[in-house]
């Protein structure tokens, strides 16, 4: 999202236009994910995840030979739906096999690391190629996620795969009567507000350093690869050293320095100069922060889910990330177009603090066993 964006912006198409365009990623992501758990417990996980994947390789080896903007707008929405139905496969898969809450922090923040070096793989690549003499022809980068999508499932294929349990369902509503709760309700809205900030961080930030702090496009893609990198470290980190502390703890401290840091740069905007450099560099650091704050709580809420509930549950989570990532990507293109970007950081820190505030009612709930 964030290297199309930062593209069409230069094919003057509007930024509210852009912004927009997240949604037909994310809507489709929380409609489908209700659905999912159906289609996945008759198809089976491991013929879903297969399915999905090639659906993703097929459609972005058609995405650099078509020219039209609606087509964008058709491939998130295709891409969001087999994404909605990978995450729910994959989030099955780790609860069926592990109950332990620390081993659950473990697992999926070594699963969710991985997924920051994808991130910073294709930035990489991408940002290597609208650099080059050839990048006019930057949308053929996506075949590389087509190659990666076949060898994925070779993988799939080759890797046996066990099945979470099946439970009889008495109908979606009723399904999901039995999670509204409190402690529920307020952890969903956590997951809200981080995936809010982190795709302020996923898809706008190469704009920010583009249009703000006046980098071309490959420093600006590859200052972004390095939240990714930093994201990477501090999950992998999390994954090796979270057994040894309370999950609500290390959640706060990560917190904690996250304000520090953009504490750090507001100051550097008022003091020193709005568009210092300085900022190119202090912005991925908070990757590694951020970072574990999603898979941290993420396992502490599903550790305490019944593992035949477990993709049900996650279909919940799911739907408030897109609706989070949605709204995250409408309010910063109004910033965008409307000349706003100065703010930011302060938009960063508002998120963070509402986030600090939730996660203090959540912990305090969970303790109350509410």
């Amino acid at each position: 999202m964030g290297i199309i964006i930062l593209q069409l912006s230069e094919a003057k198409i509007t930024y509210e236009k852009l912004g927009f365009l997240e949604s037909f990623k994310d809507i489709p992501i929380a409609f489908i994910s209700l659905f999912a758990v159906n289609f996945i417990s008759k198809t089976g996980t491991k013929k879903s995840l297969i399915s999905a994947v090639s659906i993703v390789g097929i459609c972005s080896a058609i995405l650099p030979f078509v020219e039209v903007f609606w087509f964008y707008k058709l491939w998130f929405a295709i891409v969001g739906a087999c994404f909605a139905i990978g995450k729910i496969c994959v989030f099955g898969i780790i609860r069926s096999n592990i109950s332990d809450e620390k081993s659950l922090a473990k697992t999926m923040n070594s699963v969710e690391a991985s997924f920051m070096i994808g991130i910073f793989v294709v930035n990489t690549i991408f940002g290597w190629l609208i650099s080059s003499r050839f990048s006019e022809f930057w949308k053929y980068g996506f075949l590389f996620i087509s190659v990666l999508s076949i060898f994925t499932i070779i993988l799939f294929l080759r890797t046996p795969i066990n099945e979470p349990e099946k439970n009889e369902s008495k109908g979606l509503i009723a399904d999901l009567s039995g999670f509204v709760n409190t402690s529920v309700l307020v952890f969903l809205g956590v997951i809200f507000f981080i995936v809010f900030l982190e795709q302020s961080f996923n898809s706008w930030l190469p704009s920010f350093y583009k249009n703000h702090l006046k980098v071309n496009s490959f420093f600006a893609l590859q200052a972004s690869s390095f939240l990714a990198l930093f994201s990477y470290v501090g999950r992998t980190i999390t994954a090796n050293i979270i057994h040894r502390f309370s999950l609500s703890r290390y959640y706060t401290i990560c917190l904690g320095f996250i304000i520090l840091v953009l504490a750090i740069i507001l100051g550097i905007q008022y003091f020193d100069s709005d568009d210092s450099k300085a900022l190119l560099y202090l912005f991925p650091v908070i990757g590694l922060f951020l970072s574990p704050l999603y898979p941290v709580i993420n396992s502490k809420m599903i550790a305490k889910i019944d593992r035949e509930k477990a993709n049900l549950f996650t279909s919940l989570i799911v739907i408030f990330s897109s609706l989070g990532s949605s709204l995250s990507s409408i309010i910063m293109s109004l910033l965008f177009g409307k000349q706003l970007i100065n703010y930011y950081p302060l938009y960063i820190l508002l998120a963070v603090i509402v986030i600090f505030t939730i996660s203090l009612i959540y912990f305090r709930l969970v303790r109350k066993n509410i």
